[in-house]
């Protein structure tokens, strides 16, 4: 028949039939016959949408950067978000107007506005580590935002994929950070070999200690063999000095002992200490009566010699003489 049309919906699909104003049927996922020429059918998709969004925002050093992320939302309120949008469609089911696609830039729009008043009050630096801190805050505020709650939308999630400066930028901090991770390692090397230059010193304090210690017990062993020595010498010069004196003592005892014979025996004639004398043999005594025999010759008027005392004398000469020439050989052969 001539302008009659059925329609039906799924369970994520709320239909309503609007006849001269007022709501004849609504429901999600409901079926119907519907006049084309005096009904308008709404359809509000109930199933979560969601909705990605890449913005610009400036930070507080006037360096741009780059937002990227995604919100989830579904309609929680139809018969809401139908009175405030146009969410009609025609006889081949599409939409009249594009306010289904203004909840798109509605939700972004309110999202970028939180985005401009986080990013003016931090740095590039710091805005590129907010991420999470970011997220949350936009999560806040889009849940508590006056926006979806008067359209009838529940936010489920706001999820932040990167904060990403220009190129530009990225690369001056790309540079600085190789600096300061080079400047870290360079450090890092420095510290190891300052620890090795530690330690290589302290090795060599202790070799220095050990070497001092091992000269000083040196040392002592040597002053202690010269302390000996010295005494050995002070005890050889005592021993010396010791010696001299006692030989003085014994020289001048001596000396004593043969002045008091001297002056002992100059009293006294020779001829009797040599007639009194052990060692005297005949002839000597012989010799000495003839040598004052001698002295005394003008006094003697006659002089009788035996023959047996010349005889004894010569036989005696002879005697001599034979012994000491047969000595003689006798020490050559010894020889």
């Amino acid at each position: 028949m001539i302008g009659f049309r059925y329609l039906k919906s799924t369970p994520t699909t709320y239909l309503m039939r609007f006849r001269n104003g007022q709501i004849r049927r609504q429901g999600a996922g409901i079926s119907m016959m519907y006049w084309t020429f005096n009904s308008i059918i709404v359809r509000v998709n109930l199933a979560s949408e969601d909705v990605p969004f890449v913005f610009e925002q400036q930070t507080s050093d006037f360096q741009d950067v780059t937002i990227q992320g995604n919100l989830t939302y579904r309609v929680a309120a139809p018969e809401q978000l139908a009175s405030k949008l146009d969410f009609s469609i025609d006889a081949r089911g599409r939409y009249q107007s594009d306010d289904p696609d203004a909840i798109r830039d509605r939700l972004i729009r309110m999202l970028q506005v939180e985005a401009y008043e986080f990013s003016r009050q931090r740095s590039i630096t710091e805005m590129l580590v907010a991420g999470p801190e970011l997220t949350q805050r936009l999560q806040s505020y889009a849940s508590e935002s006056a926006i979806p709650q008067e359209l009838g939308l529940e936010i489920e999630s706001v999820v932040l994929l990167q904060i990403k400066p220009t190129p530009e930028m990225e690369s001056a901090l790309q540079a600085e950070t190789r600096e300061a991770t080079l400047q870290k390692a360079d450090r890092a090397v420095h510290e190891r070999r300052k620890l090795a230059i530690a330690a290589e010193q302290e090795i060599r304090e202790r070799e220095l200690q050990n070497e001092r210690i091992t000269q000083e017990k040196q040392r002592e062993v040597r002053e202690a063999e010269l302390a000996a020595d010295v005494a050995i010498e002070q005890g050889r010069e005592e021993l010396v000095q010791q010696q001299a004196s006692n030989e003085k003592t014994l020289a001048s005892a001596r000396a004593e002992t043969l002045r008091q014979t001297f002056e002992a025996m100059s009293a006294v004639d020779w001829k009797t200490i040599a007639a009194s004398s052990k060692s005297t043999d005949a002839k000597q005594l012989i010799a000495m009566a003839f040598g004052e025999l001698a002295e005394n010759a003008q006094k003697i008027g006659r002089l009788d010699i035996s023959p047996d005392l010349l005889r004894d004398l010569v036989q005696n000469d002879r005697a001599d003489s034979a012994a000491t020439t047969q000595q003689k050989p006798r020490r050559g052969s010894r020889g």
